[in-house]
């Protein structure tokens, strides 16, 4: 594996190969480090890809093509070395491409490409995912970076908040003790479009805002000024911190997927938030950090 830099006058990132994961996410004229340390104690890491698959299955297992397939939680490209493609003083892209490995425990072929664009004080993170088969190419597919919170010494995270732009209410789908999807949907109230990163917030995991009900997140210091922006078009995203360990950093996870409900008994095409590629083609997303 191997440590990349992309630089201009106002931000620093840092990718490594493995993963093709982003690691560091600095202001130069301050030396604020924005990404989450990737400290096992609280969580190894700090911005995976969830790919081919967001969340958990149930059972740990799914079914495609009359067979039955086990598989983890968020998929295996985070655990795998990406290949670089290029490299210029603002953007980055990493490859990784299916084989015999990838081919036991998830049937397709598939060329994902990982590219990172810097501008000003934003990041872009972009995915591409490429069928070269012969077949439709069913996937799942997401981001999970950690930031930091609070971002001050002498703030505790309890006394910052969460800001989700313009609107009044954020809906989250409940998530079971075993990781998957319930009907019960918890309402937060917002006010000015804030909600405040209280101790029990993630005691049920995640929160998990679907249906594109706002296309920002941000965290916010205790002041309410935003210091970290994640801005993005997918149609559903998640908030998470790990519940009872006080760890002090706090995910915004873009998704173009999600967990297995908790009665869900159908196939891989019939997953909820679902992705396909036909042949030859390639499906494209991104979103943006803003520092």
């Amino acid at each position: 594996m191997s440590v990349y830099e992309l630089r201009n006058s106002t931000i620093s990132v840092k990718i490594d190969s493995h993963g093709a994961e982003l690691k560091s996410l600095q202001r130069l004229d301050t030396g604020t480090e924005y990404m989450w340390c990737g400290d096992a104690k609280y969580w190894g890491r700090t911005s995976p890809v969830l790919f081919p698959f967001v969340g958990g299955v149930k059972n740990r297992e799914y079914r495609v093509k009359g067979k039955t397939y086990s598989m983890g939680q968020h998929g295996f490209a985070r655990d795998m070395d990406f290949t670089l493609l290029s490299q210029s003083d603002s953007e980055i892209w990493f490859e990784l491409r299916s084989d015999e490995e990838t081919l036991e425990k998830y049937p397709y072929e598939f060329i994902l490409r990982l590219g990172y664009r810097i501008a000003g004080n934003q990041t872009e993170v972009i995915w591409q995912v490429e069928n070269p088969g012969t077949e439709v190419l069913h996937f799942s597919i997401g981001g999970h970076p950690a930031f930091n919170c609070p971002i001050e010494a002498d703030t505790k995270q309890n006394e910052c908040f969460i800001d989700f732009g313009n609107v009044d209410e954020v809906a989250s789908t409940r998530i079971s003790e075993n990781g998957l999807a319930t009907n019960f949907t918890d309402v937060y109230g917002l006010t000015d479009g804030k909600l405040a990163l209280r101790d029990n917030l993630f005691e049920h995991d995640a929160l998990v805002i679907e249906n594109s009900q706002t296309d920002t997140a941000a965290l916010c210091r205790k002041d309410g000024t935003r210091y970290v922006t994640v801005a993005m078009e997918a149609p559903l995203f998640g908030i998470w911190s790990p519940p009872g360990k006080e760890a002090p950093f706090v995910c915004i996870e873009p998704w173009y997927g999600r967990c297995d409900s908790e009665n869900f008994e159908g196939t891989l095409e019939e997953r909820q938030w679902g992705n396909q590629a036909a042949p030859g083609e390639t499906w494209k997303a991104s979103y943006t950090i803003e520092v």
